[in-house]
């Protein structure tokens, strides 16, 4: 499944549909779980996080991401249930300072985004020098990718997203002043398949989830 779109016109199926989008979670919580140790995998103890498309909390809450943004009202409530401090605000025009978060955290959004490349200049400009930012989604190229891409017109909420492979987002996210990269993979198998201890490698190529670490280069 994923987060909510961060786009000011694809955000509507977010707004109307958040208990089929809760329920994704609870009927897939082996793979849900595993999405979860793979970003764990890269994070590193931080002064200040925020994450950019936070939906429900489902991720920044146990991941320790205290604030959170997205223009989803609906889901932003339950995500302040979750004990999350969230604002209404879109990944392209984010209403916060220059060099203020240590960690910027995205999942499954990036497909959701209206522009890409102007998303990724908001998230350096909002990081500190060597701030990092973390990066989860479904690889196009990978069978889940595949089968999402092929099946878009039958979801609410993945008609209009627009799916990227990992080498596509690590080239965007270069472009704008982040190196040093590294990678963690999970979901080997179907979805329907997936185990409690579902296996967490470094790389990419073969699992459908994959979880990318940057770090941001000097302004």
């Amino acid at each position: 499944m994923g987060q909510p779109a961060i786009g000011r016109e694809r955000d509507d199926p977010f707004r109307r549909h958040v208990g089929q989008y809760e329920a994704w979670f609870v009927e897939h919580e082996n793979a849900y779980r595993a999405e979860i140790r793979a970003i764990e995998a890269l994070m590193h103890p931080v002064a200040r996080g925020v994450e950019i498309g936070v939906g429900t909390g489902r991720f920044a809450a146990p991941l320790g991401i205290a604030l959170g943004f997205d223009p989803s009202l609906p889901m932003l409530r339950i995500a302040r249930r979750r004990g999350i401090e969230v604002a209404a605000g879109v990944g392209e025009s984010l209403p916060l300072p220059d060099s203020s978060f240590d960690l910027a955290l995205m999942v499954t959004t990036v497909c959701f985004l209206d522009n890409l490349h102007r998303s990724f200049q908001e998230l350096r400009r909002i990081l500190k020098p060597e701030g990092t930012i973390l990066l989860g989604l479904v690889d196009r190229a990978s069978t889940l990718g595949t089968e999402y891409l092929e099946r878009k017109d039958e979801s609410v909420f993945y008609r209009s997203a627009r799916f990227y492979t990992v080498t596509e987002i690590i080239d965007a996210l270069s472009k704008v002043g982040f190196q040093r990269f590294d990678y963690r993979q999970t979901l080997f198998v179907p979805l329907s398949e997936t185990r409690l201890s579902e296996p967490v490698r470094p790389g990419f190529g073969e699992g459908s989830f994959v979880a990318i670490r940057a770090r941001a280069l000097s302004h």
